[in-house]
C-alpha cells in the first residue's frame, strides 16, 4: 500500500533519489549484507492516522506467521524492525545475526532464514508515510458511507485466505454481521463458516459484530484464517 519515495540517510542527512519511486529492488544474490542505516520514505495511497497505521502493522505481525515461514523468525524480524525504526541499528543487526537472518539487499523488505525461506516485511511496518494524518486533525475518513437501507450500503472488501494465500474481493453490506459475511464467503468459496476466523487490525472479529462497527477500510485486507477444526466466534 503506497509507494516509496526514496531513502532518508541517517548518516548523511540527505535523500537518495529513486527513478521509479519504489523500494529497493530484490536481487538474486543471497549474500548477506549489513543492515543499511537508512529509513525508507514512502507515501500512502490512502492517508492514514497513527492509530490506523498501528492497527495495520498489528494486523500484519499477528497474521503473517499463519501463512508462511517460522514464527520465531517473524518474532525476530518484528523486534529488529522496532529497533531499526528507533534508529538503533546496532541492536537490530544483533537480533538478525542471533536468528541467522540474512538481508541480501541490506533492507528488511526482503530477508531469508538459514534454510533459504524468504520473508518480506512491508514498508508500512518499517517507517511512517510522509503523509501521515495527525490524530484529531478533522480529516474525513477515507470512506464515507451513506446508509441507504437497514442493511446499510454496499462495500467491496478484500479478503486474504490462509488456505491459498490469495486475495479475493467480495461485496458486503455495511450492516452485515461477520456471521452473515462468513455465509457469503461460504457461497463464494465453499468454506464452512465454522472453519473461518476473520481478523482485522490484529483483532479477531466476532460473529455478532457488524461490518461498519469493525471500521474496515476498503483498501485494507481482512485476514481469513481457515481452520481444519470447527470454531465458533461470538
Amino acid at each position: 500500500m503506497g509507494g516509496c519515495l526514496g531513502l532518508q540517510r541517517n548518516r548523511r542527512g540527505r535523500n537518495a533519489s529513486s527513478d521509479n519511486g519504489s523500494r529497493p529492488s530484490s536481487g538474486t544474490n543471497r549474500k548477506n549484507h549489513p543492515l543499511c542505516h537508512e529509513t525508507i520514505r514512502w507515501k500512502s495511497d490512502v492517508p492514514l492516522t497513527e492509530g490506523q497505521l498501528r492497527s495495520k502493522r498489528d494486523e500484519f505481525w499477528d497474521t503473517a506467521p499463519a501463512f508462511e515461514g517460522r514464527k520465531e523468525i517473524w518474532d525476530a524480524l518484528r523486534a529488529a524492525t522496532a529497533a531499526a525504526e528507533t534508529t538503533d541499528f546496532q541492536l537490530a543487526q544483533a537480533i538478525l545475526d542471533g536468528a541467522n537472518i540474512s538481508v541480501p539487499n541490506g533492507f528488511l523488505t526482503e530477508c531469508y532464514d538459514e534454510l533459504g525461506t524468504r520473508y518480506q516485511v512491508p514498508v508500512y511496518c518499517l517507517s511512517y508515510p510522509i503523509n501521515i494524518v495527525k490524530e484529531g486533525s478533522g480529516r474525513d475518513s477515507p470512506i464515507d458511507q451513506t446508509e441507504s437501507s437497514d442493511e446499510g450500503s454496499e462495500i467491496m472488501l478484500k479478503l486474504r485466505l490462509s488456505s491459498n494465500c490469495q486475495d479475493i474481493k467480495m461485496p458486503l453490506m455495511t450492516r452485515d454481521t461477520i456471521a452473515q459475511a462468513k455465509k457469503k464467503l461460504q457461497a463464494k468459496q465453499g468454506i464452512e463458516p465454522l472453519h473461518q476466523r476473520w481478523f482485522f487490525g490484529g483483532k479477531l472479529l466476532g460473529d455478532k459484530l457488524h461490518i461498519d462497527e469493525a471500521r474496515i477500510l476498503p483498501s485494507y485486507v481482512i485476514q481469513v484464517i481457515i481452520n481444519p477444526e470447527p470454531t465458533n466466534e461470538s
